[in-house]
């Protein structure tokens, strides 16, 4: 009997506090096969890759390459071994070149010093033999971030992987660039490569991948050819119910602006334009999108909103309410209620080594109902974290656990619990559902509809085109620090269409984006 090129039998994985991430999994892959793992955030996906990848040792279990047993105890086991893996946040160091970053850990020599012509030659070569054009001498940091990937991509390949291993590979990028990486993907399969590819997308799943295994709560729920299965059977075995990919909104009138954005101009210390003359307002009830391909200001407007902007210059002005906030603080700006999803959840969004209840109650521990005199009123918080761990459905083994020990999934329902349990008249929500599966994705699309309903504005920014246009009521295109496009009925919109937008290809006349944003 012919072997898979890899296998996994009987994998599990408990770690020290008791939490069981694998239980008897069993996976295998063939050779030139895309092989895709879905699975809802704690399913035990990255677990199971991070054990492939030498990353995590299994409790139990072992792994086979073409037949033969092998233990993978570190990273460089796993390059050894030919298995690559491109995480979802790029590991490249923004300073250096494409061609410096491409050779890290393994540089050519010329005498003593570093030979900077072969790590050239050498990238330029990998780059053709697997048609993934890139310009070695560029810098990463002006890079887009659909180049960024194909430099990860052919960082691993330049290590001689023949099995890589994809998280998330489309997260970031526009349906062309998703087209883009899709062909060169395929290229590779050609090649005789076996690529892994963890998504959300079960669209993208269904495109490109020969088979699909499924997890649910640390187990494989099956191994199927993904022609034979739907996205809704997919969503079903994930999440273990029907889940709707489509919402019904509410048709309530808007009401008066909270949110008036007048002709913001943001300039970095070197002079150069991060935000030009951005002009746009958000009413009761009323959901405003915002698209771009990150690095097109979207960082700045969100600072703006949120009293983060320092260091640079800025013009105009952001209203909540008739309080112009581009000088206050974020406490003064929390004051006058608005709230904010930071799309770091790590970094921006949570302490990772406080609890569940502690990171609940962090926006509103001033607040007179949390206090009893000088003393914090534990009983209440007690009582509120319990009540927000129920209502938004968190699984942890208690509000005490430390965060830092939930799921990605879990963690962003902490979050996003925190800042829509105070009724805010404007709630920030940057990239709402970035890495959640698809079952969290939809309670937090509820959530933010139900905010929607109670009169609160939204502004809502996200790389996940499907969300932008089912969710929102009037939709910007932001490109090089400026809105390019405005949708006043966004599900008229196309993905195709919104991405060349998107890449700057396509853009609206001046007059009728301003008449348009007047009216937003």
């Amino acid at each position: 009997m012919e072997h898979a090129l890899l296998e996994m039998r009987g994998i599990t994985k408990v770690y020290p506090n008791g939490v069981v991430a694998n239980h008897d999994v069993h996976f295998s892959l063939r050779e030139g096969e895309i092989h895709a793992i879905a699975g809802e955030n704690g399913a035990g996906k990255s677990t199971l890759m991070k054990i492939m990848f030498g990353m995590e040792e299994p409790s139990e279990g072992d792994i086979s390459i073409r037949g033969e047993k092998v233990k993978l105890q570190s990273p460089q086991d796993a390059i050894d071994r030919g298995i690559g893996m491109v995480h979802q946040h790029f590991m490249l160091v923004p300073s250096f070149t494409v061609a410096e970053n491409m050779v890290l850990g393994m540089e050519p020599r010329k005498g003593v010093g570093f030979n900077y012509n072969e790590a050239v030659r050498l990238t330029e070569e990998t780059a053709r033999k697997y048609n993934l054009a890139v310009n070695p001498k560029a810098k990463v940091e002006d890079l887009t971030v659909g180049m960024k990937q194909k430099v990860e991509i052919l960082k691993a390949l330049v290590r001689g992987a023949k099995i890589l291993i994809l998280d998330e590979p489309t997260a970031v990028l526009t349906p062309q660039e998703t087209e883009e990486l899709f062909v060169e993907l395929q290229h590779l399969k050609e090649q005789g490569h076996t690529i892994v590819f963890i998504s959300h997308k079960l669209k993208e799943v269904k495109a490109i991948c020969d088979r699909i295994t499924i997890m649910r709560g640390g187990r494989s729920e099956g191994v199927f050819q993904t022609k034979d299965v739907t996205e809704q059977e997919i969503s079903r075995l994930m999440v273990g119910r029907d889940v709707v990919l489509k919402y019904d909104k509410d048709n309530v009138p808007f009401g008066k602006p909270v949110l008036s954005v007048d002709k913001l101009s943001v300039h970095d210390s070197q002079g150069k334009a991060l935000l030009e003359e951005v002009s746009f307002a958000v009413r009761e009830g009323q959901i405003v999108g915002i698209a771009g391909v990150e690095g097109n200001g979207q960082n700045q407007l969100v600072e703006a909103l949120t009293g983060g902007l320092h260091a640079v210059s800025s013009s105009g002005s952001v209203k909540v309410n008739a309080t112009d906030i581009l000088a206050a603080d974020i406490l003064r700006i929390r004051s006058l209620g608005v709230s904010y999803i930071p799309e770091d959840r790590m970094r921006q969004g949570a302490a990772g080594d406080a609890s569940i209840s502690d990171n609940l109650i962090s926006t509103r521990y001033r607040s007179k109902d949390m206090n009893k005199g000088p003393l914090l009123n534990g009983k209440r918080i007690a009582a509120l974290a319990a009540s927000l761990v129920e209502e938004f459905k968190v699984r942890c083994s208690g509000p005490q656990q430390p965060i830092g020990m939930l799921s990605g999934g879990n963690m962003q329902k902490v979050v996003v619990a925190r800042e829509c349990s105070t009724s805010p008249q404007l709630l920030i929500a940057e990239q709402p559902t970035r890495g959640v599966d698809i079952g969290a994705a939809q309670f937090i699309h509820q959530k933010l509809l139900e905010l929607r309903s109670a009169g609160s504005g939204i502004v809502l920014l996200s790389a996940d085109l499907n969300e932008i246009l089912e969710l929102s009521d009037s939709l910007l295109v932001m490109y090089e620090g400026e809105i390019v496009a405005y949708f006043e009925n966004p599900s008229k919109v196309s993905e195709e269409e919104l991405g060349l937008y998107m890449l700057g290809i396509n853009r609206q006349d001046k007059q009728q984006i301003g008449r348009a944003v007047n009216h937003v």
